[in-house]
């Protein structure tokens, strides 16, 4: 099977602070690959690394084929990398399907995502935005709801815009930080079938998640980590009985 992405020896120092320590790591294309660790193992570190938010200190990242390592992130956005983040970033006092749209331009020959950020210029082809908006917010269950402001959402709601907007871009790798996070069992397992649908698009997943039934209910392949450390990196079977795994993470989480 194809490597979509591949992290060689990746290391990243802040300070005095080494939060990742000479980390590998392949995330084969069509997979939904989990990366899971207790807090502080450095899983957002490394997310943030492959989205262009920080620079590696060492190592090298190729996606499809491609090193792209030190890129903007919007430049890596633009090659089909896309992203949610733990915290929800919207745009407050847009309404969803804007948010969306923002999301939807970044993969049109017209824009970029840094030409939207500051909101200020005018959308230079909106009926292909608007499209690949709609479709976005109606693939993860907002259909028909799109002019409601950002403001009027429930949290819940807002991480699925949040998707929404990573969708719209058409990205070929999809990185999820914490989705399941604020969310009841029912609304854990909606998630679920969005993420599987995902999927079966033909995207590739890379998922950060503290939810331990919904890793292992969705993931094929995990990789663990541990102070900055890879300890294990195997299908969930292997990985949830190894003994580092447990000490280190699945036996004190509860």
């Amino acid at each position: 099977m194809t490597a979509i992405l591949q992290i060689d020896d990746v290391s990243k120092r802040f300070g005095g602070f080494l939060a990742l320590s000479n980390v590998n790591c392949e995330v084969t294309e069509g997979r939904i690959h989990a990366l899971i660790g207790p807090n502080g193992a450095g899983k957002s570190t490394l997310l943030n690394i492959i989205s262009g938010v920080f620079t590696p200190t060492s190592g090298n990242l190729v996606f499809a084929g491609q090193a792209y390592g030190g890129r903007r992130p919007d430049v890596i956005h633009g090659m089909g990398i896309a992203r949610n983040f733990q915290h929800v970033r919207l745009f407050k006092g847009l309404s969803m399907l804007e948010n969306v749209m923002i999301g939807s331009d970044a993969r049109t020959d017209a824009g970029t995502w840094n030409d939207f950020v500051d909101l200020v210029r005018p959308f230079r082809d909106p009926d292909t935005a608007t499209q690949r908006a709609e479709e976005a917010l109606q693939f993860v269950g907002l259909g028909n709801r799109g002019d409601r402001l950002i403001d009027q959402l429930t949290l819940v709601d807002q991480r699925r815009v949040e998707i929404a907007r990573a969708m719209a871009s058409r990205p070929r790798l999809l990185l999820l930080d914490e989705p399941a996070g604020g969310m009841n069992p029912s609304e854990v397992l909606d998630l679920t079938g969005v993420v599987r649908k995902i999927q079966r698009a033909g995207i590739t997943v890379l998922l950060v998640e503290h939810h331990m039934r919904f890793v292992m209910t969705l993931a094929e392949w995990i990789t663990v980590l541990d102070a900055g450390r890879v300890i294990a990196d195997g299908p969930p079977e292997i990985v949830r009985r190894d003994p580092a795994v447990i000490s280190a993470y699945i036996g004190t989480s509860g």
